[in-house]
């Protein structure tokens, strides 16, 4: 069998660091890690594993760490201080006398600036599409908008939907997994009423599942809100990964330091266990978009 892979000494930093914290603290605010654990949503043994460096500390776990340490993330990691910050920066407004872009403009400028390990086949049938569409829009007489500014109100969450069919049977090989296609609006609130916790809303997305093994909790094309700031295994939940080049929805629990067991909700299928090492988890599944909570 082969040992879990011992972490880098910054990442061991990370965690000793988090764990100093956490008993230099834990009387005077009357913490323990079972608090811990459930306000992350998983076990205390997943806790245990932070502090003791078997797992290297995420952004989910740092964030709801250091709100509940009453301290800031730099205090246990600088690096994942600046990936949250990074997460949640958002681009800033055009002023007054920059001249709208036309969606077709966006998109060229897209090419040019993303799409050069594209084949030079593939970018002219997308610029040439755009140039069509903007053709039609034209001879038609309709107006012209610039659908780009699309914007959230300060209560409300814009969650991208994202053209990856994450196979809830056998597996499918996935799509790029960074090509929105259409967003969602969302009020916090919902979120919040709901239970449902993620590393920051520049995470957020939304996929489409494809299948029955998880039918009852998540149907044959439902889509799902996923937090796609979880990378790694944080405790028992749903989550979205890639096994064997297949990319699957699938319930995990852990079984051993080495193991995963890959858990189908249908009874009719059956389960798998698989080697850590072997799976690479995208994203954690937080929400069905029916508002049943997973």
């Amino acid at each position: 069998m082969t040992k879990k892979r011992i972490l880098p000494p910054d990442r061991l930093a990370e965690c000793e660091a988090a764990h100093t914290l956490f008993l230099a603290k834990k009387n005077e605010l009357k913490l323990s890690q079972k608090k811990i654990a459930d306000a992350a949503g998983m076990t205390p043994a997943a806790v245990n594993l932070y502090f003791k460096g078997i797992n290297p500390l995420n952004a989910q776990f740092a964030s709801i760490l250091a709100r509940m340490l009453n301290e800031p993330v730099e205090a246990f990691s600088s690096r994942l201080a600046e990936e949250i910050a990074a997460m949640t920066r958002v681009p800033i407004a055009k002023t007054a006398n920059e001249p709208s872009k036309s969606s077709a403009d966006i998109v060229n400028q897209m090419l040019a600036k993303y799409g050069k390990n594209l084949p030079e086949e593939a970018r002219q049938r997308i610029a040439g599409a755009v140039a069509e569409t903007a053709n039609e829009v034209k001879t038609n007489n309709v107006i012209e908008a610039d659908f780009s500014g699309l914007r959230a109100r300060p209560d409300e969450i814009l969650i991208p939907q994202y053209d990856v069919r994450a196979a809830m049977g056998h597996g499918q090989v996935p799509a790029d997994y960074n090509e929105a296609i259409r967003n969602l609006i969302v009020r916090e609130d919902v979120l919040r009423e709901k239970g449902v916790t993620y590393t920051s809303t520049a995470a957020l997305a939304m996929i489409t599942g494809w299948g029955q093994s998880m039918e009852g909790t998540i149907n044959d094309k439902d889509p799902v809100i996923v937090d796609r700031g979880v990378n790694e295994f944080i405790g028992d939940g749903v989550y979205v990964l890639t096994w064997h080049s297949l990319l699957y929805i699938k319930r995990l629990q852990q079984v051993d330091e080495e193991h995963l067991r890959m858990i189908s909700d249908n009874k009719h299928y059956e389960n798998q266990t698989a080697r850590i090492e072997d799976v690479t988890i995208h994203a954690k599944v937080l929400l069905v978009w029916n508002a049943q909570k997973v």
